[in-house]
């Protein structure tokens, strides 16, 4: 049947597959964009920073990061014009990266993907980053799947993710809204966005028409032919054909008309603002624009490789020795042109990435066996001619179009082949949809749940299992980041990590959380004390025993998002602070506010802990600890009643519940937590997941998960601090038993007196009132039944009468009597 298709077929039909097939093989290839090389112009300081990706052997002596970067005018000429000059990027010197763009002030590097991941974050040269010893800090925008290239205007930055636009630092831009869709390559301008279609080679451009200035977006972009390079200006835009012509449009009266570009082929372009260049298929440059721009007359012959430009300053790879010579501005004379002696004249990439080719010697600029991209020359044969093979030469020439039999063995072999791949890609898109659909339907964290023991036994899963689990993971931090929900917090390098833990040493380790151990440091830079908590990884062999190591490392990771997703965006005095975090695909850290006092478990059960601090005044007296209670009781209030949406803790016990140096509780560990239902009558479905002693018995019953949960577990915490005992502690036979068990029956009997913390001196009959209302109040939140439970407003509330009448001062009768003598 495909072969009849094949032998009736219309040549116009041909025309089109082969046209599809041509741009479908080179989709995820950009091999034109020199994103290699950044140029920002500070516009605060009349300063340009020049950055580039040079070879691992070319950095200096100790240095593996490839980014280097160095800023003009020099220093003797800045001090002439009065330039600040001298800023640095903190940099890691373990880490390398594979792309890099800029703009007005920042410079953003992406890293080489890793395991479907890719990572990208950005430095600012904002005009106080002088006053922080010169160092420009490094801050992440963006962790998820694989950005396949990117691109920068003079403020935003935008890249393509499996063919569809995503764009950072741009307020207002919805790319799901976009008209850009299945895209293989584009270009940034001011406030606008244009890409190439991956199917026609078509142009399509999106942005706010009310700021590009009448540019790009109030124009329409040519059509009619196929293009494969485009490039954005500040106001106008260019786009190179199949046959290398060159199409502009735009802010074109600011350039001169489109009568001003340049005649001949083309292969690559870089445009300024109101100036263009364009690189021949011979490797020279041409330029033009307003004021009559052009190629200065010392570089009209030099061949380049590539070129990239930045408002008014424009850079070329040089061909024969991958020098960056620069040009535009009067600080790039001829004795002051080269940047730098050596740079990556384009992203390192896999051979078969390359239609055209390896660069000559390119392995060894990126080690092999990552190559650079050649680029294609123009196409001035038919359109009907098969894209060139990749390898180290041209290939043979394909035969003619055979007109009287309108196939020729070549065409169809091509077009077999294209069927094939296209097949192939098929499949591999619907094993990722099931891997994705299979993920959705993974269970929520549940480490530490009550039926541990009795679950059913896990059944080995596929590796691939892992990777989806992995890129959900990924995608959640990404999420958080990109919303800015954690723009106060501060990404932490490792190694001060390690500097201010002594390599996480036991020494250092003060307790263990819901992901990981928890230690306490002082960081070196500002002398702050705080605790980091690092997650503790599992082993990954693949054996029977391993994978229930495995969905506990799957836990952790879920407990680690919902901490950092939790309090990035969560406020109140009652909450532990998130002082920052670091994060790679070995190393997950949260870095909180060090709360001096330790946690409430400490001071209740641990007698050596109780004994080094009986002279405060924290936890020896019964206001004290109803001061306490209501601290920790207003946080999960805001918790249930004002962050939106509403988050159920789901561990709410007395070792989260940590004292500041003033004695004020806060709750901390939020790895089990989870957005609730906003109906109060709501609830969640799903296995219960907590600390025994303090789940529950509803929530572990029916599966049904309500902000009431909380309330029974903070009912324990209250019984806890009225007894001293354990949720679960050992009677006087030794014998396991429940703290609501033991405490319920007194405090409903009116003999609460009976059972409490002996440590504490008895109550005064003004404090007895108060701590039997928290009696009564601790019974009432661990009602068998969730709607006989308060609300933790309520609780609240409560909890301020029982403090109120703790404190009351006895009334004197001195005053009556004696006026009724």
């Amino acid at each position: 049947m495909a072969l009849f298709l094949l032998n009736h077929s219309s040549p116009s039909l041909f025309l089109i597959i082969t046209t599809t097939l041509y741009f479908l093989s080179s989709l995820p290839i950009i091999i034109n964009s020199l994103s290699t090389i950044a140029i920002s112009e500070a516009t605060y300081s009349n300063q340009t920073f020049i950055c580039a990706l040079q070879p691992p052997n070319n950095q200096e002596e100790g240095q593996q990061s490839n980014l280097n970067c160095t800023t003009f005018p020099s220093t003797a000429v800045a001090a002439a014009h009065n330039i600040t000059t001298g800023l640095q990027l903190l940099l890691n010197p373990n880490i390398s990266y594979s792309q890099i763009v800029a703009g007005n002030g920042f410079l953003c590097a992406l890293r080489p993907p890793s395991s479907s991941t890719s990572i990208m974050g950005c430095w600012r040269f904002s005009a106080n980053a002088t006053t922080n010893n010169n160092n420009v800090p490094y801050k992440r925008i963006y962790r998820g799947p694989v950005i396949e290239t990117i691109d920068a205007g003079n403020s935003h930055v935008c890249g393509l993710v499996n063919g569809d636009l995503e764009c950072w630092q741009w307020p207002g831009f919805n790319s799901s809204q976009a008209i850009i869709s299945n895209m293989y390559s584009i270009a940034v301008g001011l406030n606008f966005v244009c890409g190439l279609s991956s199917a026609t080679g078509n142009i399509a451009c999106s942005g706010n028409n009310n700021t590009t200035r009448g540019g790009v977006v109030d124009h329409e972009p040519p059509s009619g032919n196929n293009y494969t390079v485009i490039e954005a200006g500040f106001g106008h835009a260019c786009a190179i054909s199949i046959d290398g012509s060159l199409d502009c449009w735009g802010e074109m009266d600011m350039m001169g008309g489109n009568e001003k570009n340049p005649q001949g082929r083309f292969i690559s372009l870089a445009l300024g603002e109101n100036r263009s260049c364009a690189l021949r298929e011979n490797g020279t440059v041409a330029c033009w624009g307003s004021n009559n721009f052009s190629m200065p007359q010392r570089l009209q012959t030099t061949s380049f490789q590539a070129i990239v430009a930045k408002r008014r300053v424009f850079c070329g790879v040089v061909s024969y020795n991958y020098s960056l010579l620069c040009w535009g501005t009067e600080f790039f004379d001829e004795s002051n042109s080269k940047v730098f002696d050596v740079v990556l004249p384009g992203p390192c990439r896999n051979k078969n990435q390359c239609p055209c080719g390896p660069l000559s010697d390119s392995s060894k600029l990126c080690g092999s066996p990552s190559i650079i991209c050649k680029p294609c020359p123009p196409v001035i044969e038919s359109p009907l001619q098969p894209p060139p093979s990749p390898g180290p030469g041209p290939g043979p020439t394909p035969p003619p179009y055979n007109t009287k039999s309108g196939w020729s063995k070549k065409m169809v072999a091509f077009l077999v082949v294209g069927c094939v791949g296209c097949s192939s890609l098929l499949l591999v898109l619907a094993y990722f949809l099931y891997i994705r659909c299979k993920c959705r339907g993974c269970r929520v964290h549940d480490s530490g749940r009550l039926d541990e023991s009795g679950s059913s036994p896990r059944e080995p899963q596929p590796e691939a299992d892992d990777e989806a689990v992995t890129a959900v993971l990924e995608k959640r931090l990404s999420h958080i980041i990109s919303m800015g929900n954690g723009s106060h917090l501060e990404e932490y390098s490792l190694q001060v990590l390690l500097e201010a833990t002594n390599n996480f040493s036991e020494e250092k380790k003060i307790g263990i959380g819901s992901f990981g151990s928890v230690y306490h440091a002082t960081l070196e830079e500002d002398g702050k004390e705080v605790a980091i908590k690092r997650a503790e990884f599992s082993s990954t062999s693949p054996s029977h025993a391993v994978l229930g190591a495995t969905k506990r490392q799957e836990d952790k990771d879920n407990a680690f998002v919902n901490e950092l997703e939790s309090l990035s965006r969560l406020h109140h005095k009652n909450l532990v602070q998130l002082l920052g975090f670091y994060e790679d695909r070995k190393e997950r850290i949260l870095v909180y506010e060090y709360m001096n006092n330790g946690s409430l478990n400490d001071h209740l059960h641990n007698k050596k802990q109780y004994n080094m601090l009986q002279s405060s005044a924290g936890l020896v007296s019964w206001p004290g600890r109803i001061k306490v209670a209501l601290d920790a009781a207003r946080g999960i209030e805001y918790l249930h009643q004002y962050a939106t949406p509403p988050i159920i803790h789901r561990d709410i016990k007395s070792s989260n519940i940590l004292l500041d140096a003033k004695w004020t509780a806060k709750v901390s560990d939020f790895g089990l937590s989870l957005m609730g239902p906003e109906d109060e009558d709501s609830h969640l479905s799903l296995l219960a997941a907590g600390t025994v002693g303090y789940i529950d018995p509803e929530y572990y019953r029916l599966q049904h998960l309500t902000t009431k949960s909380d309330v029974y577990s903070f009912g324990v915490v209250l019984l806890e601090m009225l007894s001293g005992q354990k949720a679960i502690h050992k009677n006087e036979n030794g014998v396991p038993r429940n703290v609501v068990d033991f405490m319920v029956p007194y405090i409903v009997q009116d003999e609460i007196h009976r059972v409490l913390d002996p440590r504490v001196p008895p109550p005064t009959p003004y404090e007895i009132e108060g701590v039997a209302f928290v009696g009564y109040l601790a019974a009432d939140c661990v009602s068998l039944e969730g709607r006989n439970r308060p609300t933790m407003s309520q609780v609240v509330n409560s909890l301020e009468t029982a403090l109120a009448a703790c404190l009351a001062q006895p009334t004197t009768l001195s005053s009556t009597t004696a006026s009724s003598h």
